[in-house]
Formats: structure tokens, C-alpha cells, sequence
């Protein structure tokens, strides 16, 4: 449906609308240089409009990466590190982040103050659905079932039910050895989504209109090693080698079926909040933890089991850490943590002398690896929320984080929780086109995320700062709407 017309003020003319495609995990090296020539839809995008890398937040998890980029705030500024997090100071309790952690403005949020419409699907975090005037929306993966509300308003819900032909599907069980069940979810789940899409796109007001899909991730974590020969785990000739091919063509078409439907005013974005890549293995950081002396066992595990199952003498532990994309190290502080043990006055010559020692770790072959150290605080500038003390990523991030013990090697060469064949990388994607015009398929250089929603709302007529993002905008997207 039509919306008004904006201006830069300059006399230059921005865009009626704008549509943001979210595909969750896109790297360039799939999307780009290998896919993109086999892609009708997509490929007009990137040779008519313009592309590039999109640098991603740190870390690079969906959980913040799409909210640093709808809010143009980093991770720090939001206190959001990733999926879950640790409540508190506690050693055993977390929690799982919602949208109610997001307390920074989005995109929608400014354009509804204007009294501006958007349609917002499935965007992370984004249950529980939040009350937004002006806006359609719809929540997200980690949404537990259509049982609980997820549309605003409530009324929607039907329609989305309907438009997905009687069971739209939030997510899949992707870490299972059962890849044909994963292969068939995924596609219905998606073809679904795209369904919703459709449908919204056709039948509400809207200025701003984004969906997501997660699908992407699912399918790296799943498939990668059967459609990626330099995989360590590739063999040659498996009935999944071309599923890559597969998964990105159907939604090529569907993208073919929706941009119509978006109109000839519309400013389209394809935008990914972070890169894949093979996963050469998991290091077992808390058993490498014991074995530098920072974390001590009443009785050590016989078998792998999760950290909080296990018997830790808190008393004697300096440093324990959390498994995932990246590893979060916290250290066991007096006064802080109940069982503290580092005094305050030491705390930042310990981070410094860990640090130094994650530094010299080596893998399984003895080559040292390219591991790397943040600080929040120095990192973000702001570190707000329940933050670990230190972040680490394991090689370049080929290396995931094991937070199990129990193991015979501090070295895997399998998820320490269930089947995945990918990790997350720092590049994304972000493509745009301009209707009417070819842009030649230039390339964006230097774009990063939290330049998305001060874009987006330069686009749409807004002043960035007065809407409540701070941040640069990507120049190469005004002037080649600007003309």
C-alpha cells in the first residue's frame, strides 16, 4: 500500500519506502561468489543496484547483530552479548534474552512516534511481541509456539495463520542427525514465512517493511559440511551437495514473487546480520581453564557434561568460562561472586595475565592460534547489562567455544552440543536497489551494521539523531538514491 513521499531536504529526492529483506547468516563468500550468477532475482539486485561486506557487531551472534542494526546502537550500549546470558553474578543461573532486554529505539519505534506505518516479521528478539502503534508485527524464532500471542495487535494472528495455509512455523530442529526432516522443515518453514510476507506487504499501511528469516542460519549449521568440499568433514558426492544451491533458489523465487508486491516506490535492502563459515572444531576452554590452574573440581567429570553439572570448588576457582560462538570468561570475584576468590585490586592484572596466556594456545597440530581478547568496556566504550569480563574467540572464530568438561582432549571435532557443521564470521551482506535505476552493481566498502538504522531513517526523511540514531549512515545508499 502507498505511502507518502519524503525528501533529503536538499532537494534530493529519498525514497517513498523502504523494504529491508533479513536473511539471517548470509556470508558473502556463499551469497556473492558462488551463488549470486545462479540467482536471477538476487543477481539483478547485484548487478543493477549496489553490494558489498557488511561488517557485523562483536560478537557476531543473530542476538544482537539485528537489533544493533534496527537501533544503531553496539552490543555494549544495548547489554545484549548474545542468546543467554548470566544473571547477575550467579554461577549456575542465566537467562535467555527477550525482546523485552531491547530498551533502544528501532526503526519502527521512531516511525510510529511519526505516526508512520511499518510491518515488522519475525525480527530477533522479538518475542514477547511488543505493542507498537502503527505497526504490523509479528515475532520471532524464539517465539515457543502459535499457543502464545505473537502478532501485534492480537488480531493479526489470524491472518498470519491463515496466509500461512493453517501452521506458520517460528522455527526448525536443526541440531539433529536427522538432515531429511531438517531439509523438509526448513523449505515448508520458509515457503511459510515468504506466504506472511506476501500477504502483509499486500494489505498494510507501511513506510518501513522488513521480515526475516532464519532459515539461512539453519541450513549452514546443518548442511555445511556437505555442500562446502574445504569443510574438514566434505565427502565428495552426498546426496545434500547441492542444497545450497537449492535452499538459496527457492527463495530467490520467492524474493521474485514479493518485490512486485513491495511497488515501484520502494528502496529494497537484502541485508545479513553476519557471515558462516566451516567449523574446524570446539576448544575446551574450561577444561584448558584447569588445566592453566584458574578452575578447580570437588570431583572431576568422567564423562563430557555441562559446566553447571558438574562438581566446581568454587572456593579454589579463579575463572570459569561459557561455550558458544565465542567464549565468555567470567572470573570469580570477592565481594562480587559468593565464593569469590581474585581480590578487586587484582581483577584487571588478571584479565591481562589470562589474556596473555588464551595468546600462546595452540591447537591440535601445534600451530598457534589466531586468538583474540576483548574487554567490554574498552570494546564498546558503554558495557551495560549482565557482561562477561573477558570475550574470546577461538581462531579467527574457526574454533568454537566447548563449555563442557569431561572431555579426553581439550580439542573436538564435533558441537559439544548436538550436530553443526558452521560458525559465524564477521562479514554479512548488504545489497540495494533503486527502482527505475541501474546502479551498475557498485560496491559498498567499509559498511557496518549499526550504519543500518541511520540509513533507513535518512531515507525516509527522518533527521538520524532527532530519531535517536546517533551513529554515520552508509553514504554510497543516499548518493545512489540521491542520484
Amino acid at each position: 500500500m502507498q505511502s507518502d513521499e519524503t525528501d533529503d531536504g536538499r532537494g534530493g529526492r529519498l525514497a517513498r519506502r523502504v523494504a529491508v529483506l533479513g536473511f539471517d547468516s548470509v556470508p558473502p563468500e556463499i551469497l556473492f561468489d558462488k551463488l549470486i550468477t545462479k540467482l536471477p532475482n538476487l543477481g539483478r539486485m547485484y548487478r543493477e543496484g549496489i553490494h558489498g561486506r557488511l561488517r557485523t557487531c562483536d560478537p557476531p551472534i543473530t542476538v544482537p547483530a539485528w537489533m544493533v542494526m534496527m537501533t544503531g546502537r553496539n552490543p555494549g550500549e544495548l547489554g545484549i552479548y548474545g542468546f543467554k546470558h548470566r544473571r547477575g553474578f550467579s554461577y549456575n543461573d542465566g537467562y535467555i534474552v527477550t525482546s523485552a532486554n531491547v530498551r533502544a529505539r528501532t526503526v519502527w519505534d521512531a516511525l510510529s512516534d511519526a505516526g508512520r506505518g511499518s510491518v515488522v516479521l519475525g525480527v530477533p528478539p522479538g518475542y514477547p511481541v511488543k505493542r507498537v502503534a502503527n505497526a504490523a508485527t509479528v515475532s520471532c524464532f524464539l517465539t515457543p509456539s502459535v499457543e502464545r500471542p505473537f502478532t501485534n495487535p492480537d488480531g493479526l494472528r489470524d491472518e498470519v495463520i491463515q496466509a500461512a495455509g493453517g501452521n506458520y512455523i517460528f522455527d526448525v530442529t536443526f541440531r539433529t542427525e536427522n538432515r531429511a526432516e531438517v531439509k523438509k522443515e526448513l523449505f515448508e518453514m520458509t515457503e511459510k514465512r515468504f506466504d506472511v510476507a506476501e500477504h502483509l506487504a499486500k494489505t498494510k499501511r507501511w513506510d518501513f517493511f522488513m521480515m526475516h528469516e532464519i532459515g539461512f542460519d539453519r541450513l549452514h549449521h546443518a548442511f555445511w559440511k556437505f555442500f562446502d568440499p574445504r569443510h574438514p568433514k566434505h565427502v565428495s558426492g552426498n546426496e545434500y551437495e547441492g542444497i545450497d544451491l537449492d535452499y538459496y533458489s527457492m527463495v530467490d523465487g520467492r524474493v521474485g514473487r514479493l518485490l512486485p508486491l513491495l511497488g515501484d516506490d520502494t528502496v529494497t535492502f537484502v541485508l545479513s546480520d553476519h557471515g558462516s563459515k566451516a567449523m574446524q572444531g570446539g576448544f575446551c576452554v574450561n577444561q584448558w581453564l584447569e588445566q592453566e590452574g584458574y578452575l578447580s573440581f570437588v570431583k572431576r567429570p568422567e564423562a563430557p557434561v555441562e559446566l553447571d553439572k558438574a562438581e566446581i570448588d568454587w572456593g579454589r576457582t579463579k575463572a570459569w568460562g561459557w561455550g558458544g560462538y565465542y567464549a565468555r570468561i567470567f572470573f570469580n570475584v570477592k565481594g562480587r561472586e559468593a565464593k569469590g576468590v581474585v581480590e578487586p585490586s587484582e581483577l584487571e592484572a588478571e584479565k591481562r595475565k589470562l589474556a596473555d596466556r588464551i595468546a600462546e594456545i595452540r591447537d591440535h597440530t601445534g600451530r598457534r592460534m589466531r586468538n583474540s581478547v576483548m574487554e567490554p568496556q574498552k570494546l564498546y566504550g558503554t558495557a551495560t547489562g549482565d557482561k562477561p569480563d573477558l570475550m574470546v574467540y577461538f581462531d579467527d572464530l574457526d574454533w568454537r567455544s566447548a563449555g563442557t568438561v569431561g572431555h579426553d582432549s581439550l580439542y573436538l571435532f564435533e558441537n559439544d552440543t548436538g550436530p553443526d557443521d558452521s560458525v559465524h564470521s564477521m562479514d554479512g551482506v548488504i545489497m540495494m536497489s533503486v527502482p527505475g535505476r541501474d546502479l551498475g552493481g557498485r560496491e559498498v566498502k567499509g559498511a557496518r551494521a549499526e550504519q543500518v538504522a541511520p540509513t533507513i531513517a535518512s531515507l525516509l526523511g527522518m533527521e538520524p539523531r532527532a530519531a535517536g540514531f546517533a551513529g554515520s549512515t552508509i553514504g554510497e545508499a543516499l548518493e545512489a538514491v540521491r542520484g
